[in-house]
């Protein structure tokens, strides 16, 4: 049985300029509500829950796609949130894909309070200072979710992690994990290293290898990395505030590692010395 024909099927409907707005990150601020696009995203979404409810507050999907992912319409459903059938090409109005996948979900913002992190005593974060393409910050994001980090942790010199292409970069991994957004890089510091939290900052230039600092041990405890600009890495005042500046030894011949493969090293690197450790709380403990 195919499902009913489309309810929205004019993208000057006012329900769908709502939504295309959120492309804007000044009214994703006001609104305290984002976009997030396609079945992997919509369903994570439609499972989240905060302390403010059901993340997943409106479903826009195309007949086609409803009959594709009945699952995720009816996880849609029970969240609560309202479900609309639309066009194509309402979908195609909303969407900021070249491809348009059939669903676009409105979200409320998810973001945890900075403390409630440092409360929880974490034992791998990943911490994004200076990073300004989206699509690195999503994939950063997606990697600390697949290493097992604890939370992330976005400075306000940093890009909006509820700009489409960064969640679309995260694959859902935005929905996973504690996320603090807005947070200066000098209180981040000071924070997770009164949590008791070792900070690493991660520079291809920096005097520490990260071979070396396995080697001797030092990685076992909780641990954040500090990732910086994909240009021009971390700035020398942030560089300082870290307690070691590590790099990720090159041994064949390129030149450097783009910002999420070496972020990718450094948090997964971080997580097998921890579980060598016993998941020890410090590297000074006996």
């Amino acid at each position: 049985m195919h499902p009913a024909a489309p309810e929205l099927i004019s993208p000057r409907s006012g329900r769908v300029a709502a939504a295309r707005r959120l492309a804007r990150r000044n009214v994703r601020g006001k609104e305290r509500l984002f976009l997030a696009e396609g079945p992997q995203a919509v369903r994570e979404a439609a499972a989240h829950r905060t302390g403010a409810g059901a993340t997943l507050v409106e479903l826009f999907v195309t007949v086609e796609a409803a009959e594709r992912y009945a699952d995720i319409v009816a996880a849609a459903r029970a969240a609560d949130a309202r479900v609309h059938l639309a066009a194509d090409e309402v979908i195609a109005d909303i969407s900021t894909t070249v491809t348009p996948q059939g669903l676009v979900g409105v979200c409320r913002f998810l973001d945890t309070p900075f403390e409630e992190i440092l409360a929880s005593r974490p034992g791998l974060v990943a911490v994004l200072a200076h990073v300004r393409d989206p699509g690195n910050a999503g994939t950063v994001l997606r990697c600390a979710d697949a290493a097992g980090a604890e939370a992330v942790v976005l400075t306000d010199a940093s890009v909006d992690v509820y700009n489409p292409k960064a969640v679309r970069a995260s694959v859902g991994s935005l929905f996973h994990l504690p996320v603090a957004v807005g947070v200066p890089v000098e209180r981040a510091v000071a924070g997770l290293r009164g949590a008791g939290v070792r900070v690493l900052a991660a520079d291809g230039a920096g005097p520490d290898d990260l071979d070396d600092e396995l080697d001797r041990g030092t990685m076992g405890g909780p641990t954040a990395w500090v990732f910086g600009n994909e240009a021009w890495g971390l700035p020398a005042q942030t560089r300082a505030l870290a307690d070691a500046v590590v790099r990720v030894p090159i041994h064949g011949k390129a030149e450097s590692l783009n910002l999420a493969t070496a972020a990718a090293v450094c948090l997964y690197a971080s997580a097998r010395a921890q579980r060598a450790c016993g998941g020890c709380r410090s590297v000074t403990e006996s």
